[in-house]
């Protein structure tokens, strides 16, 4: 299904963290300097642009989602996968999420954002009154607008300054 417009600004975050995912998933982690750099990577993701994704979701998508009794399982679930990734987040900007951990949080995050896309904004564009559909969107678009505007910085960037 083609995806309402209201929700193309989180559909296009959804597709800059599988871009990390896939990067992640083709990297090696071979030495310390390598889990450092995507560690560094991961908390910019966050603090640039994931942090105001999940608020908006949260604030204005997860509660729309409420009103439909079927949707509130899958909204648990959902808030349930960002406390842990927010837990992955804190472990990366800790310095204390290894190689492993940094697969296992590309893999969580992965699932996430495929169960919201397939399953949350599937369902929402097909219940959804179009009018509720535009004021969600508005409510995100100004949600989202406290993001930085800038773009995240490539790990052999950060590789470099280590």
């Amino acid at each position: 299904m083609l995806r309402d417009p209201n929700l193309v600004p989180l559909s296009r975050q959804h597709q800059h963290a599988l871009a990390l995912c896939v990067r992640i998933n083709r990297a090696a982690l071979a030495s310390d300097i390598e889990v450092k750099a995507w560690q560094a990577e991961i908390q910019q993701h966050f603090e640039q642009e994931i942090q105001y994704h999940f608020a908006a979701e949260e604030a204005f998508l997860f509660p729309a989602a409420r009103h439909y009794p079927e949707l509130i399982p899958l909204v648990d679930e959902l808030l349930g996968e960002h406390e842990q990734l927010r837990s992955y987040f804190a472990q990366s900007a800790s310095a204390s999420l290894d190689g492993h951990g940094i697969r296992q949080f590309a893999d969580t995050l992965s699932g996430h954002i495929r169960k919201e896309e397939r399953q949350l904004f599937e369902e929402l564009q097909t219940r959804v009154a179009t009018e509720t559909l535009l004021k969600i969107g508005r409510q995100i678009e100004e949600a989202l607008a406290a993001a930085p505007q800038a773009c995240i910085t490539p790990t052999e960037s950060v590789l470099s300054k280590l």
